[in-house]
């Protein structure tokens, strides 16, 4: 009787005309139609006309289904080809992480941010955006503030830079091997690279996928690294488990003749869970959001961007010839 009750509860519930267009919205960008760029941007035109109708899931969402959208691209890649690609990478990011950092500790004292804010900005531009400012913000103790005024940063530039670096490496005639090392290294989320990446090249998301995720292993020494500038020892690393299960993925792929039948299907699928994150990111950055970082933090996150866009595509097109 309580689950007839329950059922009709259910039919009985009504669907708001913003739910409808969001969920409208979420089916498209699983179709092959929408392009990852296209699919933030209607996320932000949803997020600053008509209003995100689940913005409390939204950052569990986008949490979860980034994760498992990298894994399914782990099957599109080969173990050999990831591995040669990480090796160009490794002395890019490292010079490139011990860089930004620096530079960002400077330009906090300089522009007088407060010290985590600046700490959570510089480390979320120097590793991989948002997932290195949710594993270090509780090694450090952030303020939710603290912690929403980096990841607004941080979102707001991962936005531009999926519109403006493809048009940037079409216009410097970057091969796509280049193009995948740049935007791993520079653009700051793994979705964001992905993104672009993936409307660059095949080549170019293979290189930029396998960079991208060697850099965010940087998130455990950085976070040990926390633990002394912020004299917090007690607090637990949070390990990006992920990226283990990314490489199993790539192992299967090449060595099992199974997986490789059907990697296609798998990748495609990984492919529209990536155009749906980009598209909640976008949803998720609303007036509120924006507004709430404030001046000197987006002063902070757009010079750090600016010096390691330029030094990384220096190297790139320099040392890469």
């Amino acid at each position: 009787m309580e689950n007839q009750k329950g059922f009709k509860n259910l039919l009985d519930k009504s669907i708001t005309t913003r739910e409808v267009i969001f969920l409208l919205a979420v089916v498209l960008c699983l179709s092959p139609l929408i392009s990852p760029p296209i699919a933030l941007l209607m996320g932000l035109i949803i997020a600053q006309f008509i209003g995100h109708p689940y913005l409390h899931l939204n950052h569990k969402a986008t949490h979860i289904l980034l994760q498992v959208s990298v894994v399914g691209l782990g099957f599109g890649m080969n173990v050999t080809s990831a591995l040669k690609a990480g090796k160009e990478g490794i002395l890019f990011t490292i010079v490139s992480i011990i860089g930004t950092l620096a530079i960002g500790f400077f330009m906090g004292k300089f522009l007088k941010i407060e010290k985590k804010t600046s700490y959570l900005i510089s480390a979320g531009t120097a590793i991989c955006g948002g997932s290195a400012i949710a594993a270090i913000s509780p090694v450090i103790k952030a303020e939710e503030k603290q912690i929403s005024v980096a990841l607004g940063t941080i979102f707001i530039l991962n936005s531009a830079a999926l519109f403006l670096f493809p048009f940037i490496g079409h216009q410097l005639n970057l091969s796509q091997s280049q193009f995948g090392m740049w935007c791993a290294i520079a653009i700051h989320d793994t979705s964001s690279v992905v993104g672009a990446a993936s409307k660059y090249g095949p080549q170019a998301l293979e290189i930029a996928t396998t960079v991208k995720l060697a850099r965010a292993l940087w998130i455990i020494p950085v976070a040990f690294l926390s633990t002394f500038i912020f004299k917090n020892k007690e607090s637990k690393i949070k390990i990006p488990y992920f990226i283990g299960l990314f490489v199993l993925a790539m192992i299967a792929n090449t060595y099992i003749p199974f997986v490789q039948q059907y990697n296609h299907y798998l990748t495609n699928i990984a492919k529209a869970g990536l155009t749906l994150t980009l598209f909640l990111i976008g949803c998720g950055l609303n007036r509120k959001t924006i507004s709430s970082v404030g001046f000197k933090p987006l002063i902070q996150g757009v010079i750090l961007w600016v010096i390691i866009a330029t030094a990384a595509l220096w190297a790139v097109t320099t040392l890469t010839n």
